[in-house]
């Protein structure tokens, strides 16, 4: 067996970013021709291909839910059973996670996608449904481009047609992410589960920090800890987990609070835990280790023809937990179709506004000491409106929209913020969201307001210290802003719950519903605990 220094790597998101991790291990060193060469051989798919290797690129990583080798060969029974996954399964894209590396390689934001979004297929061939789970766009696409090859080829080698079927399962996939997001994808990377288990096994493992779940949503206290279907078995705490269990960690989902929303966070997690170690361990500065893994890696890994490797070296400054940062794009809702099954019902253009707003360049650095930064013209001088304590107002918050039991979740924040809480009421349908006001309550309106993006008018119907929030149809969620705000009090700010329709809702012991990952300064193994 390989052996890499201690359980140095691992792959992301489980599978999703060993993708990544094993790019950047080839990558990195600029270490001779051996080395070059082994980069500039390894991406073997057509599709995404011809991107850049440097500067600004978008890199959707993949781990693909199969139960077969890349040739469509069964894996053997003991190794199902080590890796805990069974016999049965597709090809579903069950990571999903869109990383935008920032020009100069200073910075990079990823955003992981959920398996279970309910999006419009493209590529598949018109095989399965036009609207389907956004992981099943890889498997449709591969079944319907071998079906199509066994009738017009059937004298072709099986592991031919197998490429093709992953081929356009790949574009498929791609495909289906770009129209969601409105990116446009410039390289892929994909791992499946026997190349998790394998690279996972020749690292040694990762490390992991887990917190017990509190109970809630009729899940008992540390549900998250054991899991039969994944078989996942940990403790509450910081520990290393061999390859079988590191698998269970990223694919565990029906016990962990918010499901699948959940596991996001965890494949998060084991990402910032492989960047931090490939920074740590001194792997991608040992020629000897290096050249082993680019030839252990290029066994499992799948990535796009024309991307270099070694150029995207000089990325690799993003991809540490502190300049990287994670999202998960959030829903709306969730509902069962038909013979699909649980979906999560999403926003596709709250989507593309997000990624496209994360996406943006970010600002330029502060010029150095003793450098003139650009005179900014001075703003004209307005008056200081003072603001009366938050308690001597009582804001009353109504639902015009359709998301279930937001204008609760909005009056708790206001609490937090130290407001009264007032009427909580389903009101009249209304496009956007507006804020009024009553005699003496002015200046908290337009606070209140500003966390809404929208301007504070008075009413003279409002009574007197009181302030009327009606949320509109636009407003799905707790503002952002409100949120934050709310946190940096001290006391953290409840979870939103969203609905699209009022018979669809997320739960609400859903924790990483649109949230973030982020790893905190010196934290333990450049990781962040998670459920």
């Amino acid at each position: 067996m390989l052996r890499l220094n201690g359980g140095a790597l691992l792959g992301k998101a489980g599978y999703t970013l060993s993708c990544i991790v094993a790019s950047i291990v080839l990558v990195a060193s600029g270490v001779g021709y051996y080395a070059q060469s082994k980069a500039e051989s390894t991406g073997n798919s057509a599709v995404a291909a011809g991107g850049p290797s440097t500067g600004p690129m978008n890199i959707l990583v993949m781990g693909l839910e199969s139960r077969t080798y890349w040739s469509g060969k069964p894996l053997p029974r003991y190794l199902t059973n080590i890796m805990h996954i069974g016999n049965n399964g597709g090809n579903a894209t069950n990571t999903l996670i869109l990383i935008h590396i920032f020009d100069g390689g200073h910075k990079a934001v990823g955003y992981s996608i959920p398996r279970d979004d309910y999006v419009k297929m493209y590529g598949t061939y018109g095989f399965g449904p036009s609207m389907s789970k956004i992981d099943n766009a890889y498997g449709y696409a591969k079944a319907a481009r071998q079906s199509w090859l066994v009738q017009h080829n059937p004298k072709m080698p099986q592991w031919q047609q197998e490429f093709q079927g992953h081929e356009a399962g790949r574009a498929a996939e791609v495909a289906t992410v770009e129209h969601l997001t409105g990116q446009h994808i410039d390289h892929f990377a994909e791992l499946n589960l026997d190349g998790f288990y394998m690279l996972a096994k020749a690292f040694g493992g990762i490390e992991a920090c887990v917190k017990s779940w509190p109970g809630g949503g009729g899940k008992p206290v540390g549900a998250n800890l054991t899991d039969a279907n994944s078989g996942a078995n940990l403790k509450v705490g910081y520990q290393h987990l061999d390859a079988a269990q590191a698998l269970s960690f990223v694919r565990e989902r029906d016990s962990l609070p918010g499901g699948d929303l959940d596991r996001t966070a965890r494949q998060q997690a084991v990402l910032d835990y492989v960047l931090w170690k490939l920074k740590t361990d001194g792997l991608l500065t040992d020629i000897g280790r290096l050249n082993s893994l680019m030839s252990f890696a290029s066994n499992y890994l799948i990535t796009s023809k024309g991307w270099n490797l070694l150029q995207f070296a000089g990325e690799m400054d993003a991809l540490t937990g502190q300049n990287m940062t994670f999202h998960t794009l959030p829903i709306t809702g969730q509902q069962s179709i038909g013979q699909i099954g649980a979906v999560n019902i999403v926003d596709p253009a709250q989507i593309k506004a997000i990624v496209k707003k994360g996406f943006a360049a970010p600002p330029p650095p502060k010029a150095a000491g003793g450098a003139k930064a650009t005179a900014k013209p001075k703003a004209s001088v307005r008056p200081t409106v003072s603001v009366p304590p938050a308690s001597t107002v009582t804001v009353d918050v109504y639902t015009g929209g359709f998301t279930h039991g937001l204008a609760g979740l909005v009056s708790q924040v206001l609490v937090t913020k130290g407001y009264k809480a007032g009427a909580v009421q389903t009101g009249a349908h209304q496009s956007q969201t507006t804020v009024r006001y009553g005699a003496g309550a002015a200046a908290n309106a337009a606070v209140i307001a500003k966390y809404f993006g929208v301007t504070a008018t008075a009413g003279t119907s409002v009574a007197a210290g009181h302030v009327q929030v009606f949320l509109g149809q636009a407003t799905t969620a707790v503002p952002t802003a409100l949120s934050a705000a709310a946190g940096s009090g001290g006391s953290a700010p409840p979870t939103v719950t969203a609905s699209p329709t009022p018979t669809s809702s997320v739960p609400a012991y859903t924790t990483q519903n649109g949230a973030s990952v982020t790893v905190k300064a010196q934290a333990r193994y450049g990781i962040p605990c998670v459920y």
